[in-house]
């Protein structure tokens, strides 16, 4: 049975609960009653969501479902395969048994018996010659034969053990062997020589009586074992037939349990089943009026109705979406006009935000020089607070604006040379480089699609970054790696071998203002490594920390792949080898790329500070635009280069 539980309204919410079969249920104060099963029309249905009333679902049918047709089909049929099935073992079994019996003992003990025979009338033939010639040759067949009797009575006596009459009768031809031994074959062949003759002669009649009676012997055993040997082909015969009649059965009661399967299956299953599936193609393509019929088995006609039940609530929700649609259009209208609005006010904000904070850094700065032999040096420590203060916050206004306008201004996507851009951006950088004693290498760079200005902050970041945060006991080490990942996709790594980020505070550092150090330790506003997330997520790709590298960080993060470079560069990458990249002397203000070219400066446009390593402000050089002329790389009116350097990229 399809059981009730909680279900989505008409407008969309879990607050009401689908009723049970039969249960009355009565709509709420001022809601309109249900139009039954019946498809309403759309305009019975404007109502807002929380006026909706509850439509009375159809009572659940009764009947058997597939599942008990199955167990009880199906418990049937093995059932009877089983009985058939143990029958067809038992005589397949039973003929087994009959075939070992008659190739493995009635066969051989008939084979025996001969053999025996020959063995005894060996001996006789001997025995006779014997006693006519005197001749000691004559007797070799007669040794022969003791030794074929004494084999062949021992393989008898083995295979009818189990044979209480073919045993009875091995034992007489044994007993009359035995007779005519004693009597006549032994004395003659133990004679003394010239007694054989006279003795054979004298005995002759006797010995001739006596073999004839061994001769009788072994008809009768031979007799008994030819009847054991006919009775277990009979009894073979009989059954092989009734296994073949029985096997016979079980396929011809498979063959009738198929029929009837594919018959049951097709009239209880497969048939309703098609009927509800053409049902809810007809719902599906937009004929909302067609009534679902309900068929078949009472699990099967429960899910027609519930399919009945859930179209009668989709027409209701159709026309609430048509209104909720409409409202919508509204709220968009009004949204494009605040975000417009807000555009403006942050453009207005930003400057006049800052004004003040210009103001205030530049008249203390002047307040400093022109009484500064009138001060003491609390006073001009109250002045550096102050300065550093403005400083900071004006820094914070324009990282915050340059994160706002990631994806909304600006954003013109092109192909972009990474080789090119990474080049600009050492150049930009290489006095923090050679302060730091650092060492860059990289790989060749493909071309991207991408923007370029906020391709330009992602690289200023983060090699700001890996400057900033270096370990004061080892000169600094960068590289630039880079690999293809997927047809559309290269994966970029950036690696330094710095203080590292400990792995539980993986996610949080691309969290917007989180810090993991004091500004004391390492000034900074925590918006930098925000800021790269949020360019890469721009582009379509994804940022993280690379768990597995021990000693520093390693920044692993995709961009989108240009289709015409990517041959370019893995033919670059196999020339050059696995991390063939360049070297950046310390000295020089460049960076050499795997061909020994120096790099140009970054242009205004596409860089902007980069934080300490670079004495900049740590963002896009749209700030030097919104700060209206405040200097961002080191002096502001006089202000040192220590205060007035701003946070850029932030762990």
């Amino acid at each position: 049975m399809v059981s009730g539980g909680p279900r989505r309204g008409p407008g969309g919410g879990e607050g009401t609960e689908r009723p049970a079969a039969g249960e009355d249920v009565q709509p709420p104060p001022g809601a309109e009653q249900g139009a039954g099963d019946g498809a309403p029309a759309l305009g019975q249905a404007e109502r807002l969501p929380d006026q909706q009333g509850l439509r009375r679902r159809p009572p659940a049918p009764r009947g058997w479902t597939v599942r008990r047709r199955l167990a009880v089909g199906t418990s049937g049929a093995l059932a009877l395969l089983l009985v058939l099935s143990v029958a067809g073992g038992w005589e397949f079994a039973r003929s087994t048994r009959l075939t070992d019996s008659l190739s493995r003992t009635d066969t051989p003990a008939l084979v025996a018996a001969a053999q025996l025979e020959e063995a005894l009338v060996s001996q006789e033939t001997a025995v006779r010659g014997y006693g006519l010639t005197g001749q000691r040759s004559f007797l070799q067949p007669y040794t022969d034969g003791l030794v074929t009797q004494r084999r062949e009575t021992a393989v008898l006596r083995s295979l009818l053990t189990d044979d209480t009459p073919a045993s009875g009768e091995l034992d007489a031809l044994l007993a009359q062997v035995e007779t005519w031994q004693s009597r006549f074959a032994r004395p003659i062949a133990v004679a003394p020589q010239g007694a054989p003759v006279a003795l054979a002669a004298q005995r002759a009649d006797e010995g001739k009586r006596e073999f004839d009676t061994v001769r009788a012997a072994g008809d009768r055993l031979q007799q008994a074992l030819t009847t054991r040997r006919d009775k277990s082909r009979a009894d073979l015969r009989r059954a092989d037939t009734e296994r073949d009649w029985i096997f016979g059965f079980i396929a011809a009661v498979i063959a009738l349990l198929a029929v009837l399967v594919f018959v049951a299956l097709r009239r209880g299953v497969t048939r309703p089943l098609g009927r509800l599936a053409y049902d809810v193609r007809t719902i599906a393509d937009g004929r909302f009026d067609h009534v679902v019929t309900p068929t078949g088995p009472s699990d099967i006609r429960a899910l027609a109705l519930d399919v009945e039940y859930m179209r009668d609530r989709m027409v209701e929700a159709l026309a609430l979406r048509d209104l909720a649609h409409a409202r919508l259009d509204e709220q968009t209208a009004d949204l494009r006009r605040s975000n417009a609005e807000l555009e403006q006010f942050a453009y207005v904000a930003s400057h006049d935000l800052q004004e003040p904070l210009r103001k205030v850094a530049s008249f203390c700065q002047l307040l400093e020089r022109r009484y500064a032999d009138q001060l003491d040096e609390r006073a001009v420590q109250y002045i550096g607070f102050a300065v550093d203060g403005a400083n900071r916050m004006q820094t914070l206004i324009n990282d915050l604006l340059a994160f706002s306008r990631v994806g909304r201004v600006h954003a013109e996507t092109a192909e972009v040379d990474l080789e090119e851009l990474f080049a600009r951006t050492v150049e930009s950088h290489s006095l923090a480089i050679a302060d730091a004693g650092a060492e860059i290498t990289h790989d060749p760079l493909p071309v991207v699609h991408g923007d370029a200005t906020q391709l330009g902050m992602l690289l200023q970041n983060l090699l700001s970054n890996a400057l900033k945060f270096r370990s004061p006991d080892r000169p600094p080490r960068i590289d630039v790696s880079v690999v293809p990942r997927s047809e559309d996709e290269w994966e970029f790594a950036v690696t330094d071998n710095g203080i590292g980020i400990a792995p539980e505070f993986a996610e949080r550092v691309f969290v917007i203002f989180q810090r993991l150090h004091t500004r004391d330790d390492y000034p900074g506003n925590g918006i930098g490594l925000a800021l790269c997330k949020k360019i890469v997520d721009f582009h379509g790709g994804a940022i993280a920390i690379d768990p597995e590298h021990e000693q520093g960080t390693r920044f692993v993060f995709t961009l989108p792949r240009s289709a015409s470079s990517a041959d370019q560069l893995e033919a670059e990458l196999l020339d050059a080898g696995v991390l063939d990249a360049g070297v950046l002397d310390v000295g020089s203000p460049g960076v050499a790329s795997s061909d020994g070219a120096s790099s140009d400066p970054v242009p205004a446009g596409a860089a902007g500070a980069a934080g300490d390593s670079a004495g900049g402000d740590g963002t896009t050089a749209a700030r030097a635009a919104d700060s209206g002329g405040a200097r961002g790389a080191g002096d502001a009116e006089g202000v040192p280069d220590g205060d007035a350097r701003a946070e850029g990229a932030e762990r």
